[in-house]
């Protein structure tokens, strides 16, 4: 199975100071589905492709299982572009009422100060005290997206997700859209959500862990996005893709979803790297975006 896209125009925001552009012949795009702890049962999982002209063209996906293999892959040098499944801020609601700091970069390297087991007591402390039903701040990208607040630590634990992430985007040097942008880098590192691409497809649940991630009602909707993925694409993102058939065919038969994930993170970090490649710095984030608590890109103000 092939799955090819169309480009949409670019959104232009002039006001906004311009990164180094992106090759407009090649720019090498990574999609990143991120695991807090990664290991051989549940490995970071990588789709990589090139931007050319207006196509991205996945070649094939691969898995890290460790944060060194991490740390070496935000430390290919530029230009690149890559999307990664997991919050890159915190809302900013809870950074007040915890007292720590309004800046990205101030508040990461705090946060790494302090300790996962500290993080961890100080979100628990702020979600007991809060109202049933009201335990989890969003961040507003979060409400655009559908995507879970960074205050969960379980199913899924989103929070330590950012623990382990954006310490590591920072400390890379990465220029980090829309939270921290380094003009002086051509690396650049966008918050993806594959889970906002997959539910524009289809509402069924795609994947899960374990065996429960390969029974037929998942295969079927894994099957479903592989299928769909090409009209919806030209329809609402705009982008040619192209991914080979046995990569296609992986992405079904992965029952955890990582590889479709995976895929679905660079088709939304080729969306942003087109935008910045036609003089937008923020890579199609909103103006209206909190830039301290991040925005999940391709993800419209009002989604």
């Amino acid at each position: 199975m092939r799955l090819r896209m169309i480009l949409l125009q670019p959104m232009s925001q002039a006001s906004t100071p311009t990164l180094p552009a992106v090759s407009h012949v090649i720019c090498p795009i990574f999609g990143v589905d991120f695991t807090s702890a990664p290991s051989r049962r549940k490995a970071i999982t990588i789709a990589r492709g090139q931007l050319v002209h207006q196509t991205l063209t996945v070649s094939r996906v691969e898995r890290i299982e460790s944060f060194d293999a991490f740390e070496q892959l935000l430390a290919q040098p530029g230009p690149w572009v890559g999307g990664f499944d997991f919050p890159f801020g915190l809302p900013r609601e809870l950074v007040l009422t915890l007292d720590w700091p309004l800046d990205w970069r101030a508040l990461v390297e705090h946060v790494g100060r302090i300790g996962k087991q500290t993080f961890k007591d100080r979100l628990d402390e702020v979600r007991t005290a809060r109202a049933v039903g009201q335990k989890y701040i969003a961040r507003r990208g979060d409400r655009a997206a559908g995507s879970s607040s960074p205050m969960k630590l379980v199913n899924p634990p989103v929070g330590l997700m950012f623990f382990e992430g954006a310490q590591r985007l920072a400390r890379a040097g990465v220029s980090v859209v829309p939270c921290s942008v380094n003009a002086t880098d051509g690396r650049v590192a966008l918050e993806a959500y594959p889970g906002f691409l997959a539910r524009k497809i289809t509402s069924q649940s795609y994947k899960k862990d374990g065996r429960e991630g390969s029974t037929p009602a998942r295969i079927a909707a894994r099957e479903i996005i592989a299928e769909r993925l090409a009209a919806f694409a030209r329809d609402s993102l705009g982008i040619n893709v192209t991914i080979s058939s046995a990569l296609a065919a992986e992405s079904v038969a992965d029952g955890s979803g990582d590889t479709l994930d995976s895929i679905l993170c660079a088709v939304q970090a080729a969306w942003g790297a087109m935008r910045q490649i036609n003089g937008d710095a923020r890579c199609g984030i909103p103006l209206t975006a909190d830039d301290f608590e991040g925005w999940i890109v391709s993800v419209p103000p009002a989604a």
